[in-house]
């Protein structure tokens, strides 16, 4: 199967959607798919390990030249590849698709609808106005998690029947010993850990607002470390910091590697992850490879994704946050029993059965658009 990807994500450094692009693309690679990259512009990301994908690359940086690569160049190549099948894995298909191409597209979340204040207009606008033609157009619709699917189905009924779930798989991080992220971060103690791009959905200020509740000895023996890039509308998260006076006992780590994102996870205490709403949520199984247990809340997919090895809480509750991480700093048997608990709930996801679930997904849009 010729199999054409929009692949835009690939582009930059890799967050949670590049990474599932990624994997799956591997996966698909791997069951002997032919896999065709269509990229805006050349990637800075590390693309060696898909060298039996085919790329093509234009000439598209910048915002507004990708949104004209993505309706001209982008469906020209696909057309002129003669593909069995076209993959939008982000909310997005061509608009001048050729028809007779049957096309699937992956929902990871309704952010626009469900936490439309914690987004940046840009991306509203574009999943707002591009999210509902793609999937109506399309003959497949991949969903990342149950949570999602039945957003999908309640927002748009007459879809139901195409929208299918295929869980992200697990990706297993290089734990390298050689790794110094903690002594260059001044991590000299146990610590709660945040993982995620530093935007509004992730909850942070109100994570730093309940870390501030915790108890001087709580804090004095529990580091917050909060490792991600730098988002948006959070304006100075160290000058929050400093107004809740526990800028001594918080660590900013930024955008870290894979070995050392590793690092961090086998030595936290627990993930802490209250985010506002999230399609899947990938810290949650990522820790729980390594042993972590998880603070998370009580909506969207975060449930489903932590499964018995998650403590869950309201996000819009400072008290409730402050409450559980004190339960989870200070509890030795209740963590003791989520962090038995973690590895298992990662088993859940697997890169190759995701990957042999969207290639079904591949056949029924083939079957269907012949019809």
């Amino acid at each position: 199967m010729k199999i054409g990807i929009d692949a835009r994500n690939l582009v930059h450094n890799l967050t949670g959607i590049g990474r599932y692009v990624l994997e799956m693309c591997r996966g698909l690679a791997e069951t002997g798919q032919e896999i065709f990259l269509y990229l805006p512009e050349k990637p800075i990301s590390d693309l060696s390990r898909l060298s039996g994908a085919t790329f093509r690359i234009s000439s598209h940086a910048g915002n507004v030249r990708r949104m004209i690569w993505s309706q001209t160049a982008l469906p020209q190549q696909a057309a002129s590849d003669k593909i069995d099948v076209f993959w939008g894995p982000a909310h997005r298909l061509p608009f001048n698709l050729d028809p007779h191409i049957p096309r699937v597209v992956t929902i990871h979340d309704l952010v626009w609808h469900h936490a439309a204040s914690t987004m940046r207009l840009q991306g509203w606008l574009g999943d707002r106005f591009l999210m509902r033609p793609a999937m109506f157009s399309s003959d497949e619709i991949v969903t990342v998690s149950r949570s999602t699917a039945d957003a999908v189905r309640m927002l748009y009924p007459s879809v139901s029947k195409r929208v299918r779930v295929v869980y992200p798989g697990l990706t297993r991080l290089d734990d390298d010993s050689a790794s110094t992220v903690l002594a260059d971060n001044g991590v000299d103690r146990d610590y709660a850990l945040f993982v995620g791009t530093l935007e509004p959905r992730k909850n942070l200020k109100n994570l730093l607002e309940a870390y501030a509740l915790l108890p001087e000895p709580v804090k004095k023996n529990l580091l917050l470390v909060i490792a991600g890039g730098q988002g948006w509308r959070l304006g100075n998260l160290r000058e929050h910091m400093v107004r809740l006076k526990i800028e001594p006992e918080v660590r900013l780590a930024g955008y870290v590697t894979d070995s050392d994102l590793a690092a961090l996870y086998r030595r936290a205490k627990f993930l802490a992850m209250p985010s506002l709403y999230e399609g899947f949520g990938f810290p949650i199984i990522e820790a729980n490879a390594f042993g972590a247990p998880v603070l998370t809340s009580n909506l969207s997919s975060m449930p489903e994704i932590g499964g018995e090895a998650a403590l869950l809480v309201d996000p819009t509750n400072i008290q409730d946050i402050s409450a559980a991480m004190e339960r989870l700093a200070l509890d030795n048997t209740l963590r003791s029993r989520l962090a038995e608990k973690a590895p298992l709930n990662a088993l859940r996801f697997s890169w190759r059965k995701s990957a042999s679930e969207l290639a079904a997904a591949f056949e029924s849009a083939i079957a269907a658009r012949k019809h």
